[in-house]
């Protein structure tokens, strides 16, 4: 297997008791790859990243995350899913938690980061995102994109390997979506392998190094953005682009 290969799919399927999510999908990330995912809604485009670190269980496949077999269940997939982020559409802050706290809670408790270190590098990523002042804040009293921005920089805090982002924007507020964007930008600049399953075409269109589009729990189209989306292949990317551009 390819040394800069993050994550191997092969024959990935998922069912819903009758309803098939997903049907025998192969796909490769490579380190580096700021793969976005597209496709109507019901297309398999969640479920397919949700499996990649097995929030979703597969009903059938696998899935490699550095040459390991995660699907396997013998492997410790907790100690794996520390190197992947993921950064779901409803922020999944701890309410009764300040914003620092919500930070340090996983590099203390899982990587044994001494407190004062873990605060350290949480208000660095804070300082990147322009929220340094809001470290003592609830959730609460934090806008829907302020939200985004610390759950975003929360993941970070773990060093992972890879980020998932699932539909970050979808639960914001229009004028909210630019600044989570804007982050996300600034992130697939740094170099960080992402995964980003999203409704933002020219967020897709700009920042992805490769798009995934998916209708009908299959990928049905593989490209570098540009070639995707101005020379659609299939005839259903096509039609979907049409209405959503």
């Amino acid at each position: 297997m390819n040394d800069d290969v993050l994550i191997r799919v092969e024959n990935l399927q998922k069912y819903f008791g009758e309803q098939k999510a997903l049907d025998g999908v192969d796909a490769e990330i490579r380190k580096g790859d700021v793969a976005v995912v597209i496709g109507p809604s019901g297309s398999g485009k969640s479920t397919f990243l949700r499996c990649l670190n097995l929030l979703e269980v597969p009903t059938g496949g696998k899935v490699f995350f550095e040459n390991v077999d995660i699907t396997n269940p013998k492997v410790d997939i907790n100690k794996h899913r520390q190197k992947m982020g993921m950064v779901f559409q409803q922020f999944n802050l701890f309410p009764h938690m300040t914003v620092l706290d919500n930070m340090i809670l996983g590099p203390v408790k899982l990587l044994k980061l001494p407190k004062e270190k873990a605060i350290d590098n949480a208000r660095v990523l804070l300082e990147r995102v322009g929220l340094a002042d809001r470290k003592d804040a609830y959730p609460s009293q934090l806008s829907g994109g302020q939200k985004q921005r610390i759950a975003i920089v929360r993941a970070l805090c773990m060093e992972p390997d890879v980020m998932l982002f699932d539909e970050p924007t979808s639960a914001l507020d229009p004028e909210m979506v630019g600044e989570v964007l804007d982050v996300m930008r600034n992130l697939a600049q740094s170099g960080i392998t992402m995964v980003v399953v999203t409704h933002e075409m020219g967020f897709a269109r700009e920042v992805g190094t490769r798009a995934i589009f998916m209708d009908e729990g299959k990928i049905i189209e593989e490209n570098t953005p540009k070639e995707l989306f101005n020379n659609p292949k299939s005839p259903r990317l096509h039609s979907f682009l049409a209405k959503v551009l």
